[in-house]
Order: structure tokens, then sequence, then C-alpha cells
């Protein structure tokens, strides 16, 4: 720590040798407190003294006391070394992943069973993490995650992106989505894709994975790859199934989003599909300690 292009010689060396001594009340103490020879602190009280121009300690009363001179320089240093010390306090913290702040992504119907559990695991061990949970389509977090507004997401398989790695971490099947009273729930027969009304179907948004996987599957009929009845997300699709206005084909923790006994997965015999969950990370840059930590969680 420089003062001034004067005081070139003058480092937080000295001004912890003063605060020591005069915390101890003994230059003795203080050099054992800083780990020093008692010869080692003198020498360093003397540089300082002779950048300040006077002396700093007393060295006739026992124990020494600081000088007018001395007391007024420790009273001004003072904050400044308290500052310093909670600064490199909360450094180390953030370092070992103890603070800091955790910004995470996920697919709406990853969260209840993949990312809430991770999470209540996480701040069980790391209270003092300011954590945020960003809820979105695929693309939008990866995007988020590419630029550095989020940490990780959990999400379906977005674009190929350089600056994205995507680790699979789950799959489940495709089914249809209905509401419990409707027919096709409380069919005994096993469901098939010919049995689904093109009319009655819920289409979610060009923009999500689930949708394109869905346009690609060559086993799906082109009957039921569009239709008149669309939703721009999974949670309004969901809404529009327990409302009785149509049914949904949606991976099976999609259609548990809400937990509600009144939506049930109807798996249908002839479509054969999985949605697959990927943990979203930087390709470019490193995970904060937080991050890391939570991945490993998350991983483990």
């Amino acid at each position: 720590m420089k003062i001034d292009a004067e005081n070139t010689n003058f480092n937080l060396r000295h001004l912890r040798a003063i605060h020591a001594i005069w915390a101890e009340g003994s230059f003795a103490r203080a050099a054992d407190r800083l780990g020093v020879v008692p010869s080692a602190l003198t020498e360093t009280v003397r540089q300082i003294e002779e950048i300040a121009g006077g002396s700093l300690f007393d060295r006739r009363s026992r124990p020494p006391v600081p000088t007018p001179l001395g007391l007024d320089f420790l009273k001004d240093t003072a904050p400044l070394l308290d500052a310093l010390d909670q600064s490199l306090t909360r450094l180390r913290a953030q370092a070992r992943g103890l603070h800091g702040a955790l910004r995470l992504g996920a697919a709406p119907s990853a969260i209840t069973p993949l990312i809430a559990p991770a999470i209540a695991r996480f701040r069980a061990e790391h209270p003092q993490v300011i954590l945020t949970l960003h809820d979105d389509v695929a693309e939008t977090l990866a995007t988020m995650v590419a630029d550095g507004r989020l940490d990780l997401a959990v999400a379906g398989r977005a674009r190929s992106s350089p600056d994205l790695v995507q680790t699979e971490i789950a799959a489940d099947p495709f089914g249809l989505a209905c509401r419990a009273d409707h027919p096709l729930a409380r069919k005994r027969a096993p469901v098939r894709l010919a049995d689904i009304d093109p009319q009655e179907l819920i289409h979610l948004g060009t923009e999500t994975g689930s949708s394109r996987l869905l346009a690609a599957h060559p086993g799906l009929p082109e009957t039921l790859k569009t239709g008149p009845l669309r939703s721009h997300s999974t949670i309004a699709q969901l809404c529009l199934v327990r409302a009785g206005i149509g049914v949904a084909l949606l991976p099976r923790n999609a259609v548990g989003l809400f937990n509600d006994p009144g939506i049930v997965f109807v798996p249908v015999s002839d479509l054969v599909l999985e949605r697959k969950l990927y943990l979203l990370s930087p390709a470019r840059r490193a995970l904060s300690p937080t991050a890391e930590r939570f991945r490993a969680l998350f991983l483990g």
C-alpha cells in the first residue's frame, strides 16, 4: 500500500506493525503476534518514523505509549485497517464459496424434481449466499449463461454454442397431459396417437425445446404437429388443460409441474420420444467458487 509518490517506502507491513504495538502495549508481544523477531519490528517502526519525520511511540514509558503524532495517525488509519481486514475476510469467504451470489436458471418443469432439492441442500450448507432463480425456455437460459447473466442453468438442449457446455443429467418420456376427468385419462386401453383429437391439442410456441422435439419426431403425425390452440409456455399450457380446454403432449416432469391431482400424465403407447435435460455451464469463463460448489453438489 503506497500513500503517495513521496512515500513509496510505506506499506501495509508498517501500518500493521504500529497498530499491533498499540493493541498489545508491548514491542515484544506485538512482534510475537506478527510472527517476527523484536529487532525486525523495531526496524520497521524506525522506517515509518523516518517517513513520518517524528517519533510515533514514547519508548521511555513502560509500556510504550503513542506520542501525540503517533496517536493521531493511529486513529486516522484504524478505520482503514479495519475495512481492509473485513474486505479480506469477505474475499476469503467468497473464495471458499461461503458468501456472494449465485444466479441459477431452470426450465419450469426442472425446478421441482431437480433444482429445488439441490437448492435446499446448498442453502443448508451456505445460508448466506444470495441465490436467485430465473425460469425460462432453454434458448433464453442458454444465452444468459453464455453472456454471464446466469452462472448455471438446467433446461432442455439448446442450440450448439462455443460459449456453452451442455451436460446431460436426466430424461423423461413424452405423454399426454389431460384433465383427470378427460375421456382419455379414464380410458382403460392404452392411449395411442390416433386417439388424440388434433382440434383439442394445445401446442407450445416454436421457440421451446419440447415443441422442436415434437416437430422433428418422424413418428408423430403431421396433424398433431400444429393446430389452432397454442400457448407461449408450459405453465399456460397446463392452465388450459386444467380448465378443460384441451390436452397437450408434454414430458412427464412438465405434466407434474403443479403437482395437481386434477392434471394427469397419460402414456401414449406409440409415441417413443424423450425430453433430455442438461446442465448448462459457460465454456469460455471459469465458474465462481460459489457456482462451482453448487455444480459439484448438483452433479454429485
